[in-house]
C-alpha cells in the first residue's frame, strides 16, 4: 500500500519534500547556491499512499508518515537480479537495455537514463520506462511519456482485490503528484505460472549476465596461465595458479568422475564435470564479495534451471539399452507392477534435475538472506536511525552473527559445487553403466 518517494537530507540544514509536482524541481537553486537537477542514492523516503488504486493512470497519492523498515522487502531486493549493477550501494553502473514491443519495436538505451538511486529505484523515466527496484517497468498510459525523460517522485505497491476475489498488487510510479500503473517485469512464461503477460520483452543483460561473463573470463585466464605453466615448466611441482586447480582437478577425476563413471568411459564427460564444477564455485565465491554486488546469481533458478536441463539432457543422451530398460522394461518383474514402477521410473527422470535446480539455488540464496537479515538488526534494533541505543545492540549483534554466516557460506560455496557435480557424474554413470 506504501509508494517511495524522495525526502532529501541534504546535510546543509535543509531538508525538501518532493511529494509536489516533480516538473518544478529538475532545477531549482537551494541557499547554498548548489542547483538540484536529479537524485543522487543518498536519499531519504518519504512513503506514499494509492487513494484511488483501480485507476492506471492519475491515481490520487497522499504521504503516510508512519511507514515502518521492511526487512523482509529490503533482503528479497538485495538478492533479486537487476539492470543496474550496484557496488557497496553507492556505485551504480548502468548497463544496455534492449527493449522489445510490437507498437515500437526495438529500443536500445543506457539504463543511465533512470538516473537509479537508493534500492535502485530510478529518479527518471525514459520514454515511458522507469526503473523500480532494479528492475525495469512500463508505465501504463506510456505513450503519454515517450519524449525523452520525466521526473519521478517515488514508486510503491498496493493490494486490491482481483477479479477471482484473490489480493493483487499493483505497483505505481509517482509522476507529477499522481500514481501511473506500472507493468510487471516481463514475463516469458506467457502468464503459465500466473505472473500475467507484459506488452514488452526485456532483453537487457542484468547484473547477473554481467556477473557470469566476468567469472567465465576470470576461470579462462587462470586456467590458460596454468596451462602456459605447464609448459614452461615441464616435469616442475607446480606453483601459483598450478598449486591450487591441480589438486582440484585431481580430486573430482580420481574422486568423483572415475568412481562414478568408470575408468574407461571417464574422460569423455570429465570435461562437462570440470565446467560445471569451476562454473557454480566461481558464482558462488564471486557473490561473497560483499563489495562486488553480492550477485546471487547460482541462487537464481533460472541459472540452476539451465545447468540442471543441461545435465538432463546429456545423461539421458548418454543412455544405453540397460538404462532404459530399467525405466521401460523391468525384466523378471510381473506386468501388473511394472504398471506402478514406470510411471515411477519416469518420473523420476525430471525428479532428479529438479532437485539439482532447487537444492544450489535454495542453498545459496537462503546464506545470502541471512546474512542480510543479521545485518538488518542493526536497522531493526535502531528504529530505522531514531534509536542510537538499539542501532548499536543491533550492529554488536550483527557483526559476530554476519562474520560467522559468511564463514559458513564460504563453506557452502564449495561443497554445493562439488554436490552438484558428483550428483551429475552419478547420474551420467547410472545411465552409461553396462549389465552385470
Amino acid at each position: 500500500m506504501l509508494a517511495q518517494g524522495h525526502d532529501h537530507d541534504h546535510g546543509d540544514g535543509h531538508n525538501h519534500d518532493h511529494a509536489h509536482d516533480h516538473e518544478s524541481h529538475a532545477g531549482h537553486d537551494h541557499d547554498n547556491g548548489e542547483t538540484h537537477a536529479g537524485h543522487d542514492g543518498d536519499h531519504h523516503h518519504a512513503n506514499y499512499l494509492i487513494s484511488n488504486p483501480n485507476t492506471d493512470c492519475g491515481a490520487s497519492v497522499s504521504v503516510d508518515q508512519n511507514h515502518e523498515y521492511d526487512p523482509t522487502a529490503t533482503a528479497i531486493h538485495h538478492i533479486s537480479d537487476a539492470n543496474v549493477y550496484t557496488i557497496l550501494d553507492a556505485v551504480r553502473i548502468p548497463l544496455p537495455a534492449i527493449l522489445y514491443s510490437k507498437d515500437r519495436g526495438v529500443e536500445f538505451f543506457s539504463t543511465g537514463k533512470f538516473e537509479a538511486g537508493h534500492h535502485d529505484n530510478g529518479a527518471k523515466s525514459y520514454n515511458g520506462y522507469v526503473l523500480f527496484e532494479g528492475n525495469i517497468h512500463k508505465l501504463a498510459c506510456s505513450d503519454k511519456f515517450v519524449d525523452g525523460t520525466t521526473a519521478v517522485d517515488g514508486f510503491g505497491r498496493v493490494e486490491v482485490a482481483g477479479a477471482d476475489g484473490k489480493s493483487v498488487e499493483r505497483r505505481y510510479a509517482v509522476i507529477g503528484g499522481k500514481g501511473f500503473l506500472l507493468e510487471q517485469k516481463t514475463i516469458w512464461d506467457g502468464g503459465i505460472l500466473g505472473g500475467g503477460v507484459t506488452s514488452f520483452m526485456d532483453l537487457s543483460p542484468t547484473k547477473s549476465v554481467v556477473s557470469m561473463l566476468i567469472v567465465c573470463l576470470i576461470l579462462f585466464f587462470a586456467f590458460r596461465a596454468a596451462a602456459k605453466a605447464y609448459t614452461k615448466n615441464e616435469g616442475q611441482a607446480p606453483s601459483g595458479i598450478q598449486s591450487f586447480l591441480e589438486p582440484v582437478f585431481q580430486f573430482i577425476r580420481d574422486d568423483v568422475a572415475i568412481p562414478f563413471i568408470g575408468e574407461k568411459k571417464y574422460e569423455k564427460y570429465l570435461p562437462l564435470l570440470m565446467t560445471i564444477f569451476f562454473f557454480i564455485l566461481g558464482l558462488n565465491l564471486w557473490g561473497q564479495i560483499p563489495f562486488l554486488g553480492s550477485v546471487n546469481v547460482s541462487g537464481s533458478l533460472t541459472v540452476t534451471m539451465i545447468l540442471a536441463v543441461l545435465v538432463f539432457l546429456i545423461t539421458n543422451f548418454s543412455g544405453n539399452k540397460n538404462y532404459w530398460g530399467h525405466i521401460f522394461n523391468f525384466p523378471g518383474v510381473p506386468w501388473f507392477v511394472k504398471l506402478i514402477l514406470t510411471p515411477v521410473e519416469v518420473l523420476g527422470l525430471f525428479i532428479k534435475p529438479l532437485t539439482l535446480m532447487l537444492r544450489l539455488a535454495g542453498n545459496i540464496t537462503a546464506g545470502h538472506i541471512a546474512i542480510l537479515s543479521f545485518v538488518g538488526l542493526i536497522f531493526i534494533f535502531g528504529n530505522s536511525g531514531t534509536n542510537m541505543a538499539g542501532a548499536t545492540t543491533g550492529t554488536i549483534l550483527a557483526i559476530p552473527l554476519t562474520i560467522f554466516m559468511m564463514s559458513i557460506e564460504l563453506i557452502v560455496a564449495f561443497v554445493q559445487a562439488f554436490v552438484f557435480t558428483i550428483l551429475t557424474a552419478s547420474y551420467i554413470g547410472a545411465a552409461t553403466e553396462e549389465h552385470h
